[in-house]
């Protein structure tokens, strides 16, 4: 594009203005994930914390933690997947059982692995391959056929436990 002076940019219409200079500033670096030659220094590698178990929680305190740790992911499928299961398993699961699904959730940096492997999409990687993993993968399943379009409401925390 021909440069313009600051003028006959201001004369064009809306979009044409927006289209000139996203065309301007689109040229001059942008992301090229589908190339085999980027280098990926435009890629931001935020290192997480260590997962670290926590033996001495409370069960009650652990559950309550892990309900909000299902319900506030980094994607909105796994925000959906996770707080159903949640709701659903969380209050019936041993302590060992919790602790598998604490580390599940939260060892893991991408959630995408996890949905993957809940889905069968990618095979689950041996230290995440136990009894909580088959459980997921069944609830993933969906064999109710349940609209799952959103996470429950907080009103089920309320409810007494069987």
């Amino acid at each position: 594009m021909l440069p313009m002076s600051l003028s006959q940019l201001c004369s064009l219409p809306g979009r044409t203005l927006c289209r000139h200079i996203l065309g301007l500033v689109g040229s001059q670096r942008g992301y090229r994930g589908d190339s085999p030659k980027d280098s990926g220094k435009d890629v931001l590698e935020i290192p997480l914390p260590p997962w670290q178990e926590r033996p001495d929680e409370p069960l009650q305190t652990k559950r309550a933690r892990l309900l909000y740790e299902s319900r506030k992911r980094g994607m909105l499928e796994n925000c959906i997947l996770l707080s159903l299961f949640a709701k659903e398993n969380l209050n019936h699961m041993s302590e060992r059982q919790l602790n598998l699904y604490d580390r599940l959730i939260n060892e893991p940096s991408n959630d995408w692995d996890i949905y993957y492997w809940a889905t069968e999409a990618k095979p689950t990687p041996p230290e995440f391959e136990n009894d909580v993993m088959v459980m997921l993968r069944e609830f993933a399943k969906n064999k109710k056929r349940e609209q799952r379009l959103w996470q429950p409401d907080l009103e089920y925390l309320f409810e007494p436990t069987h």
